[in-house]
């Protein structure tokens, strides 16, 4: 068995298909049940008003190993904003952690030492978006989701990396020059 993996994170983002909204941007915790990820995975683990957490499964009795939890990022407010969570959101993140396990960068041999957080976002807009292309959410938190994971497990980007774009890039909703949004 290879080293444990206490607490490793990541995050990414990738955006929705022309005017969609289905931008999607999990960021997420991976390590050990025995350690500190596994802790915040038990407290987590109990329901507050508006922020229904669930596991990801691909489809009924079939949860996804490393079991996996995943937390709104935004107050629920409604049945349909569950629907969508529940849903390709769902499915998305399952098929992900999956995929990513079958693609080796989560370690086969530490699926059921593991368990991963993940804070998803959905834009509250899409819960009542009647032309909602659930496709397209499906696909979003699908790549996130696999880019996510990849970088928790690789550590990206590196100091290195950070330290040589500290001056290059910037926050899509800050500019540093003026203050106010890019976008």
């Amino acid at each position: 068995m290879s080293d444990k993996i206490w607490f490793r994170t990541g995050e990414a983002t990738v955006f929705s298909s022309e005017g969609q909204g289905t931008d999607a941007m999990p960021e997420i915790l991976i390590g050990h049940v025995e350690g500190p990820a596994g802790h915040a995975f038990a407290n987590l683990m109990g329901q507050t008003e508006g922020h229904t957490r669930m596991f990801a499964i691909r489809a009924c009795n079939q949860q996804v190993r490393p079991a996996t939890l995943m937390v709104p990022k935004v107050t629920i407010k409604s049945s349909a904003y569950v629907n969508l969570l529940g849903g390709p959101v769902q499915s998305a993140v399952a098929d992900a952690v999956l995929d990513s396990v079958i693609d080796g960068v989560l370690p086969r041999d530490q699926v059921n030492d593991l368990c991963i957080i993940a804070m998803i976002w959905i834009a509250p807009e899409c819960a009542t978006n009647p032309d909602l292309d659930r496709k397209d959410l499906y696909r979003t938190n699908y790549e996130a989701m696999k880019l996510a994971i990849s970088r928790a497990m690789s550590n990206s980007p590196t100091i290195d990396e950070l330290i040589a774009n500290r001056h290059k890039i910037f926050h899509e909703m800050y500019d540093p020059e003026t203050g106010e949004s890019q976008w």
